[in-house]
């Protein structure tokens, strides 16, 4: 069985690291390479760094970011925010980065994800998902949760699958930031129907919700921000709990 995953995600703007509440009300939490310095310290299995604003912007996600956290972290780390076509992703792929994280540009021309994962291999290629249930079912919402599509978040993912998503990054937006815990319900049910590994994303507030989340969903790998960047929970002591309930971690 494979050991489950902590990742801690950076949500960049500015240069700066922040963090809000359902997509919003933005706070600063520090610089991005010194936390990302850290995490990998404290044993961090993988970092996400998604730059929030750059697709809204019109921006290309910073390289010189990039760069400097290769430079200072020995784990893998994964790019997102802007990443509109092939050299996009050589780019970053380049400067250091060991994956890339598409969200909307995948949606506008899904063809994206089939030539990425051609072009560089499917583990790669991160397909990163923003749900949000209205009227009783789950839509993708793009450009930072602007956006509601008419597309259901399960055909989608399923679909991302079949053109060679190596990940899926699934982020509940009406459990972002507020703490009370992963959208286990939503997560297995997407984990049930996929053959790809499932990152779940939005809603950590506590070691328990990591460890409900590993037991009620059965995803490959959680992710948060607040929690760690606040320093209301340490890594090593998140591992010891999640062992501690029979979790396997590295």
């Amino acid at each position: 069985m494979l050991a489950k995953r902590i990742i801690p995600c950076l949500d960049v703007k500015d240069g700066r690291t922040v963090k809000g509440v359902n997509f919003v009300d933005l706070r600063d939490a520090g610089d991005p390479v010194e936390l990302a310095w850290q995490y990998s310290e404290q044993g961090a299995d993988e970092l996400v760094f998604l730059d929030i604003t750059a697709t809204h912007e019109k921006r290309k996600t910073t390289i010189d970011l990039v760069k400097a956290v290769a430079r200072q972290v020995n784990i893998p780390f994964t790019i997102g925010g802007g990443i509109n076509e092939m050299r996009d992703a050589e780019i970053l792929l380049n400067s250091g980065a060991d994956k890339i994280s598409i969200n909307s540009a995948a949606v506008r021309n899904p063809q994206l994800i089939d030539d990425l994962a051609k072009a560089f291999g499917t583990q790669f290629v991160v397909v990163a998902v923003d749900t949000r249930l209205v009227d009783g079912k789950n839509y993708v919402h793009l450009r930072g949760g602007r956006d509601k599509t008419d597309i259901e978040t399960e055909n989608w993912i399923k679909e991302a699958e079949s053109r060679g998503a190596g990940e899926i990054l699934l982020t509940s937006m009406d459990n972002d930031g507020t703490k009370n815990g992963f959208d286990n319900g939503l997560l297995k049910k997407i984990n049930d129907t996929i053959n790809i590994p499932l990152i779940a994303s939005g809603g950590a507030g506590n070691q328990q919700h990591f460890v409900d989340t590993f037991q009620q969903a059965n995803v490959d790998a959680a992710l948060a921000a607040s929690v760690f960047h606040y320093g209301e929970i340490l890594i090593p002591d998140l591992k010891e709990t999640l062992r501690k309930n029979g979790i396997i971690v590295r």
